[in-house]
């Protein structure tokens, strides 16, 4: 056995025994030795294998994956620009607290600042955006180094999930390797048995804490404050809006959410963004304390709350940071401070002012959901069809920009099936890589069905997800597309303006005229162009095999004047509630 191969055979078979079952691949000569080793783990059954040759695809493959399971996934690459094209999934992993693992192949020292080809520094790439680094040194063939490899893989692993302390996140192992670069004819020349510890056992055994890495904070906890308003944003894990939806539950304090996690809906309050359009009324109604967990990215009503000087701001943090764009926080509390608090809030919350809340909720609900559903094929009308017709235990991956927003305008949470995980790269909020993660979350979730909600600009930003080789698994997963040919997200915002009008199309609406049905056909996936709301619904409801696109055209006249529109709906009839 030759060194290189030595070192890649003991990284994947420490991996295995610590618990990954994926890893994601991008051929390459450098990379050739854990490539190799990969495949015969696969062929072995400790893994499965995903090749892709796309290396930005394959990164936020490996995120989805991740995302869901909280298991780090490895991504494979040679050297070069093939580890450049990982950077904006290990941005992602990094804002969002997501274990990845890049495990790069790199040129030996004395290789590197020479022009040789295929190599430049790969030492720090992705500067501070990973929870750790480490070069392995070059290896030889003598004994005493599998210690050394294996104890570093366990590192590795415990850093990107935030074990002991800390942050999920992604961790970069480096490997400079020498030829020969693919296996011996007779692998059993090596001067040490490299088959581990017995029974499968880890060589680095870290304890396993509760995944909610918490900061140290002082105090009762949280205080019982009755007029309490809770906003859910995008945390880490989709399963942890469950927990502040039951503290929020105990208390009776109302709740307004995002689009994301996994919880019962059932207390959430139904377009929550729209009622803080409704300024008399908030006023009336304002909350004296908001307790927001996890990052608030969508709405700026929130934030125009948030800095109100009536109101004070206390955030609930899983982890060793939190999120305060406006520096308007005033008191922090620990994750575990949520349990610890359910007896003293129990019931807490102001009776007539929750009434007022809900009230508000209702009759907007009823207000706007005529508006919504008669502006079909807008997009808040498809994402409201999609959302309110997703089976139980579904998955749903949410694009950026204005579908994301459309959603959380547009549904009503309480019409949200149960036990539905609904996630989106929020942590810088990109939109790149948007298919393959939900590829990678299709291929992990385990319940009934995978929905995907995007835009055009975003599809196509990512069309090389569609290429999956016939050996690979290919998931399940049904994307819905909303075609407005171009950056609809932008009549909305500033540039949208009317007295702007002449130079929008070329530098804001970007039209590329794009065949939705050849770009799915040049790479293997059903498409359907859907002409009517019953057609969705039906395909919603009854997902397929493989993946299917979901084409609807749409205009983006209209959506500025749909967002105004709901904004003077919920004025109209929610400012003179009581």
């Amino acid at each position: 056995m030759n060194p290189s191969t030595a070192l890649a055979t003991v990284v994947i078979d420490e991996l295995v025994r610590l618990g990954v079952r994926d890893v994601v691949l991008c051929p390459g000569s450098r990379s050739a030795p854990l490539a190799y080793a990969a495949l015969a783990a696969e062929q072995a059954g400790r893994l499965r294998l995903h090749v892709r040759i796309d290396e930005r695809s394959a990164a936020f493959l490996a995120l989805g994956m991740a995302k869901v399971s909280r298991v780090p996934v490895p991504i494979i690459t040679t050297s070069g620009t093939a580890v450049a094209n990982l950077h904006p999934a290990v941005l992602e992993a990094h804002h969002a607290a997501v274990p990845l693992l890049v495990l790069s192949a790199d040129r030996p020292l004395e290789m590197r600042s020479v022009g040789a080809n295929q190599a430049t520094d790969q030492v720090k790439i992705f500067g501070g955006a990973t929870r750790w680094f480490y070069e392995f040194g070059v290896p030889e063939k003598r004994a005493g180094q599998q210690e050394w490899w294996r104890s570093i893989v366990g590192r590795a692993v415990a850093e990107s999930t935030g074990v002991p302390a800390g942050d999920a996140g992604p961790v970069h192992l480096n490997l400079p390797l020498r030829p020969p670069l693919v296996p011996d004819e007779d692998d059993s020349d090596w001067p040490e048995d490299l088959t581990g510890l017995p029974r499968n056992e880890a060589w680095l055994n870290v304890r396993q804490i509760d995944s909610h890495r918490q900061v140290v904070t002082s105090g009762p906890g949280i205080a019982p404050v009755p007029k309490t308003l809770v906003v859910l944003g995008d945390l880490p894990e989709p399963s942890m809006a469950a927990e502040v939806a039951e503290l929020a539950d105990v208390a009776g304090w109302p709740v307004i959410a995002e689009p994301f996690g996994k919880y019962h809906r059932g207390r959430v309050t139904p377009h929550g963004p729209l009622i803080l359009r409704a300024s008399q009324w908030l006023d009336r109604n304002r909350p004296e304390r908001v307790l927001v967990a996890g990052r608030v990215t969508l709405d700026r009503e929130v934030a125009h709350l948030l800095r109100h000087p009536e109101v004070s701001v206390e955030v609930i943090t899983a982890g060793t940071s939190w999120a305060d764009a406006g520096h308007q926080v005033r008191r922090v509390h620990a994750w575990e401070d949520i349990e610890r608090s359910r007896t003293a809030v129990s019931s807490c919350a102001a009776r007539g002012w929750t009434a007022n809340w809900r009230k508000a909720g209702t009759a907007l609900s009823q207000a706007a959901t005529p508006v919504i559903e008669d502006s079909w094929p807008s997009g808040m009308a498809i994402a409201r069809a999609v959302v309110h017709n997703m089976p139980d235990d579904s998955a749903l991956v949410v694009g950026p920009s204005n579908i994301v927003r459309d959603l959380d305008l547009a549904r009503n949470a309480n019409r949200v099936a149960r036990e539905v995980v609904s996630v989106a790269n929020r942590g810088l909020a990109g939109i790149d890589g948007v298919v393959s993660t939900a590829i990678g979350v299709a291929l992990t979730h385990t319940g009934t069905a995978t929905y995907a909600l995007m835009g055009d600009l975003t599809f196509l930003h990512d069309g090389n997800a569609l290429l999956i080789g016939p050996d690979n698994a290919h998931p399940d997963l049904t994307i819905v597309v909303v075609n407005d040919d171009g950056g609809g997200i932008f009549t909305t915002l500033e540039p949208g303006q009317e007295r702007l009008a002449d130079s929008f199309e070329r530098v804001f609406g970007t039209p590329t005229g794009a065949d939705l049905e050849l770009v799915c056909k040049a790479r293997g996936a059903a498409h359907e162009l859907i002409a009517d709301r019953d057609t969705l619904i039906e395909r919603i409801q009854h997902p397929g095999k493989g993946i299917r696109v979901l084409e609807v055209r749409v205009e983006r006249s209209g959506e500025r004047a749909l967002v105004e529109r709901l904004a003077e709906v919920a004025r109209q009839t929610i400012d003179p509630l009581d």
